[in-house]
Formats: structure tokens, sequence, C-alpha cells
């Protein structure tokens, strides 16, 4: 329903009355110091707009994965797009007697309930790192990340080429 990218940007919380907080709150995990062989991202192929809610649920899905499989020092993962667009909703009454309840399309302007990102085409989403032998299952873990997301993405590799040929990446 709010995937598509319409209209002007909607972000100037001043001037909202109570727009819920965003779900996701953490952007960087893993090891941050360490310098890693293989780097992979998460490019988004299509231009639209990623609500919190499954940014978080691809944060958890990746994050999962790549702690059972590499610890917390295995692997960095970083999440580029904020989610700074404001979503609002006009809700309508529904059922038995709502005719009276309801005024129809009369100031539909809606209340906040959500952020999203918005995203355009190539775009990256998510960087993750690692080295040689856990470049597999981060891979893995990406492409489970981007079915929870909207628009369909690619993997790309951007460090360590010849390293992710050697292992068929």
């Amino acid at each position: 329903m709010y995937t598509k990218i319409s209209g002007p940007a909607y972000t100037r919380r001043e001037f909202m009355g109570g727009v819920p907080y965003p779900k996701i709150t953490t952007f960087v995990q893993g090891n941050q110091k360490k310098d890693f062989d293989i780097e992979l991202m998460l490019v988004a192929e299509e231009s639209c707009q990623i609500r919190h809610t499954a940014l978080e649920a691809a944060r958890i899905s990746i994050n999962r994965k790549l702690m059972e499989a590499l610890g917390t020092d295995g692997y960095y993962l970083q999440i580029r797009p904020y989610p700074h667009q404001v979503i609002r909703e006009h809700k309508m009454a529904t059922g038995a007697g709502a005719d009276r309840i309801s005024s129809g399309m009369r100031a539909a302007f809606g209340k906040p309930v959500g952020t999203a990102a918005r995203v355009h085409a190539k775009d990256i989403i998510m960087v993750a790192r690692s080295n040689q032998d856990g470049a597999l299952r981060v891979r893995e873990a990406l492409k489970k990340a981007s079915i929870k997301l909207p628009t369909p993405c690619k993997i790309v590799i951007t460090k360590g080429k010849e390293l992710a040929g050697k292992i068929g990446l």
C-alpha cells in the first residue's frame, strides 16, 4: 500500500503531532574494527518506500543467521537507509452502522501511523562484510533478508572479487 513513491517528502516532524518512533533502532552490528576480506552489498533494483517494520524484520533475519554461523566478531553489518518519511492513514469505520459514524472522505488528511525510508533504484540498502570462510553464509543471509523487503534486490560484491571467485560466490 505504501511502497510506491508518490508526492513530496513528508518529514517535518515539528508540525506533526505524535509520530511513532521507528521500530528499527540499530543500524550497525557485528565487528566494526576488523578489516574483512569480502564485502557484499544489497542493492535495490526499483524505487520504493521501505517501512520501518520491514527494515527491522530484514535486520533481525540477517543478524540471526550471521550470529549463528559466524559469531559476534565474524561479520559486520550496516543498514544504510533511515526511515524519515512519515506515513499517514485515514482510518475508515466499516461494518454495521458505519455510515452514521464515518464522515467519508471529508478532511481525509490522515494520522501518522509509521515511518518509511525512500529508496531509489541502485541505492544500497545493506552492507555486509566477512572473511573468506563466512562469505557464502553472508550471501545466503542477504538473500533471506531481501525477501522481506518490498523491492527486488541484487547482491553485489564490492571487495574481494578474486577471493569470491575462488569460493564460488
